[in-house]
């Protein structure tokens, strides 16, 4: 598994495409938020909607096209062959993916909280873990799906603007909505709980948005199970 993943990260180093999706944009977009945000509001407020957006693109988006195109090429299909496990091979495929983006996520909150620290970093800390469980379940499904690297980005999409919308629906309470809708959205309960996390108080929420999290990251598994395919499509 650990050659596998390093022998990935390099790839994903030297895919300047691949790379700049991974490490770049999701980097960028959430540096945007913060330049954009709302100084007169607490850090939750930009905290969730940053999560959200920069999981869904530098996991979820970066894990689809990196699972579709080992697949097109067949190394999936060499790699059964050899003495290593199925999860051992998606292990080390997906996890410098995961990684990079974590270390994304830590250097965008950092900054954020320079001027506004967060009240429950415990708790951010499982909301993030949750989040990248939800989109790297939802990777594997949606690779399933797509045919080439290329095709990744009609396949994810329906998923990433999701996830997007029902984060910014949480976060823009001029929208209005019910509550109950919104938490039950992909994106949503995750958005909320890292606000809640950030912010402090509204604890009694909490186990509500855990239950909604974890039950999206269980569906994602579960959905990567019935979905993913070795073989490449015809």
């Amino acid at each position: 598994m650990n050659a596998i993943a390093i022998a990935e990260s390099r790839m994903l180093l030297r895919n300047r495409l691949v790379s700049g999706c991974a490490i770049l944009l999701p980097l960028a977009f959430g540096l945007l938020l913060y330049a954009s945000r709302d100084t007169h509001k607490p850090g939750g407020a930009i905290a969730g909607v940053q999560t959200v957006l920069m999981i869904a693109m530098g996991t979820y988006v970066t894990a689809t096209t990196t699972l579709a195109a080992r697949r097109q090429t067949l190394f999936l299909k060499r790699m059964r062959g050899a003495a290593v496990s199925d999860k051992e091979i998606i292990t080390g495929l997906l996890l410098p993916v995961v990684a990079v983006n974590i270390v994304q996520i830590g250097v965008v909150f950092a900054i954020l909280a320079a001027t506004d620290a967060p009240a429950d970093p415990l708790l951010l800390a499982v909301a993030v873990i949750l989040a990248e469980a939800m989109f790297t379940g939802l990777a594997l499904a949606t690779a399933g799906f797509t045919n080439s690297p290329e095709h990744a980005q009609y396949t994810t999409a329906p998923v990433f603007l999701v996830t997007l919308a029902a984060a910014v629906w949480f976060q823009v309470t001029s929208l209005g909505g019910p509550i109950a809708v919104k938490r039950a959205l992909p994106g949503g309960a995750v958005a909320e709980l890292v606000s809640t996390a950030w912010n402090g108080g509204g604890l009694g929420a909490v186990p509500v948005l855990l239950a909604a999290s974890l039950g999206w990251a269980i569906a994602g598994v579960l959905a990567a199970r019935a979905c993913f395919r070795w073989e490449p499509r015809r």
